[in-house]
């Protein structure tokens, strides 16, 4: 006589099964589904395929580790906007009465440095903000011309100096300027936020700069005519 197993429950959902007669494979599922829903169970946890969303963020990222200048690109524009964000909150705390002092102590600088960073003076000849006269692209010409003296192209870095500036200073003497930096304050190691601001027909640029044993500020005035008039470098308590 054959063997006759009675399975009672179907072993995915629970659902009763009909007794199972004759020969022939064990019933252990109601159906197809559950035979399926148990195999997955079985090999764990199913592995789910990326959404548009998922896949457009993970090629984004992929993308942007792979492109260093797309990273500094993202990096900067991140920076302007919180610098816009920085500057609306200075704006409005100003119209809540608080003062140059005030904001300066919350930046960690002095009353002067908060007002000329963030200040909206106007020019008393002829009543027109001074920040509508600075030089467009100055902290990106004053970072450029750094950078030529850092890597010593003294050649390069002087090709926007103006005429006056060109005569008083030569590759020699920019050379031997930054050497005696070098000789204060030990190797150049980064640089800093720079800082723009209109005082009077100049447009000045102060740029943080690093070095290995000690701060100092590069400091670049531009003229009317968008030349280089003015190249030095500070103590950061001067520049202030």
């Amino acid at each position: 006589m054959a063997n006759v197993t009675e399975v009672t429950s179907c072993a995915n959902c629970g659902r009763l099964l009909e007794v199972q007669q004759g020969r022939g494979r064990q019933r252990r599922y109601c159906g197809p589904t559950c035979r399926s829903a148990a195999r997955r169970h079985r090999a764990g946890p199913v592995k789910t395929g990326l959404t548009h969303v998922v896949r457009k963020d993970t090629l984004d990222n992929v993308t942007r580790r792979g492109d260093p200048l797309a990273e500094v690109a993202q990096a900067r524009a991140r920076a302007q906007r919180a610098d816009e964000a920085l500057r609306t909150a200075v704006d409005s705390a100003r119209s809540a009465g608080h003062t140059w002092q005030e904001i300066g102590d919350v930046l960690g600088t002095s009353r002067q440095a908060a007002f000329q960073r963030f200040g909206r003076p106007l020019d008393p000849r002829t009543g027109i903000p001074m920040a509508q006269a600075i030089l467009p692209g100055a902290a990106d010409r004053a970072l450029a011309l750094l950078a030529e003296i850092q890597a010593n192209n003294w050649a390069r870095a002087r090709r926007g100096f103006s005429r006056d500036l060109a005569g008083k200073l030569d590759d020699a003497a920019l050379a031997a300027a930054w050497a005696r930096v070098v000789g204060l304050v030990g190797a150049y190691e980064h640089t800093g936020e720079p800082l723009v601001r209109q005082l009077g027909d100049f447009t000045v640029v102060d740029v943080p700069l690093s070095f290995e044993a000690g701060e100092l500020v590069g400091r670049i005035s531009f003229d009317a005519d968008g030349r280089i008039s003015g190249l030095l470098f500070l103590n950061p308590e001067v520049a202030q």
